[in-house]
């Protein structure tokens, strides 16, 4: 569920209409709901009650800083991925404690930085890694935590981009390779093995890939303690999906239902990792439609965001809701087959291919729903555009997050050598 609805033929996020926000802000516009975002969060944390897990928001999906104090303030903690987001951790003032810091990549300075802050833990993604951790940490003379992220090899029945769980994807440590890993731990002076993680893919919709990699983890723990190993922490990672089209994911409640039994088996301090579950469906893209093409085969909508503002459709071919801010005008009769695309000098710049929408015309508006996950995170300058602006509503308030960039962003970087200044 979200906040994002009809109320009289007007789309409202909250109890704020959508154009009155296109009118003081302009497109293309990222709107966020604080009350989605909140529920989602809370929905998990009710949902695993039981366990008391320490829920780590997945940073990657969506690091505005507003969204990220948002969750910390409720109790979150946060899954980063390299240096500029335990930047941004620091910045919304995340207890070290609640971090975790998983990459296949990490380098040296961004582990130094990471140890110096005291994170719970890093996820580690390889016995290179792991060497590496222990070598810093000794330098550091700081005992550092680290969980060894193990790839059950499971398939998660999602896009192959997006898959993180088997044995040909980069992630992760094979469960013998992790075994003598544990056998030798002694050699790793400065770190403490205190946990193990995984992470087999992104919106992921059944139980049934989650059931199968945790009762081979379970297994995997429980011969461990056999042996006189024993573990603090198990980070059974993120992915769960939301609804985009026709999906039909599990919820919260379904999800807890399933896992619990396996986890508590174990006795060990759960984390998850969610960040799609928690704001994919919490912000929409808003665009204005610029111009009606016809060709003897195709309509196309050519609206003022591309595929650098959301590169999810052309990335994997994503399907996104697409919905007219004023809705007076629909019916059967009043619909249309288009490609909505964008001004981007790219073939793949489209949102949607071939799609049934009411009729706009030049100067609607058009909200791209689904958005709040790997929309904005993923947004980049290709052809020299100015990134988006991005909003939050909580209630009948908004808030300006981030400002719209200007042609002065985009060079505020760059530098003309001397030998060129003629």
């Amino acid at each position: 569920m979200h906040e994002f609805k009809y109320k009289r033929n007007c789309l409202y996020c909250e109890n704020l209409k959508v154009l009155d926000l296109v009118k003081i802000f302009g497109t293309p516009l990222y709107v966020y709901s604080y009350k989605t975002i909140i529920d989602h969060y809370l929905k998990l944390k009710n949902a695993f009650s039981e366990i008391n897990p320490l829920i780590c928001y997945s940073v990657k999906a969506n690091s505005n800083l507003a969204i990220l104090k948002a969750l910390v303030n409720q109790g979150a903690g946060l899954d980063i991925v390299s240096g500029g987001e335990l930047f941004r951790a620091k910045k919304v003032n995340c207890p070290a404690n609640r971090v975790v810091y998983a990459s296949v990549g990490k380098t040296e300075k961004e582990i130094e930085e990471a140890i110096k802050y005291g994170i719970l833990f890093f996820n580690v993604e390889s016995e290179e890694e792991l060497e590496n951790i222990n070598r810093i940490a000794q330098r550091l003379n700081k005992i550092t935590q680290v969980a060894i992220r193990i790839n059950p090899d499971v398939e998660p029945k999602t896009h192959k981009f997006i898959t993180t769980g088997k044995l040909t994807n980069k992630f992760g440590i094979d469960f013998d390779s992790a075994y003598r890993i544990f056998k030798k731990r002694n050699k790793f002076s400065y770190l403490n093995i205190c946990g193990l993680h995984i992470h087999i893919g992104s919106q992921i919709t059944e139980s049934a890939p989650y059931l199968s990699a945790i009762g081979k983890m379970v297994n995997f723990i429980q011969r461990l303690k056999k042996e006189g190993i024993f573990l603090e922490y198990f980070n059974i990672g993120g992915g769960l999906g939301i609804v985009y089209h026709k999906e039909n994911p599990q919820t919260a409640q379904e999800f807890a239902k399933k896992v619990l039994p396996l986890l508590r088996k174990i006795d060990l301090k759960i984390i998850l990792e969610p960040g799609r579950f928690i704001v994919g469906n919490a912000g929409i893209l808003v665009t204005k439609v610029l111009y009606i093409k016809k060709t003897p085969r195709k309509k196309f909508v050519i609206v003022d965001s591309g595929m650098n503002d959301l590169i999810r459709p052309a990335l994997y071919g994503a399907y996104h809701q697409i919905l007219p801010l004023l809705n007076t005008q629909y019916s059967i009769l009043n619909t249309e087959k288009v490609d909505i695309v964008g001004p981007i000098c790219e073939s793949a710049d489209f949102f949607a291919k071939d799609r049934i929408i009411p009729k706009v015309k030049e100067g609607d508006f058009l909200a791209i729903m689904g958005c709040g996950a790997y929309g904005f995170s993923m947004a980049s300058n290709y052809n020299s555009r100015c990134r988006p602006a991005e909003v939050m509503v909580k209630d009948k308030k908004v808030y300006l997050i981030r400002e719209r960039e200007d042609y002065s962003d985009l060079i505020a970087k760059e530098n003309i050598p001397t030998f060129l200044r003629i």
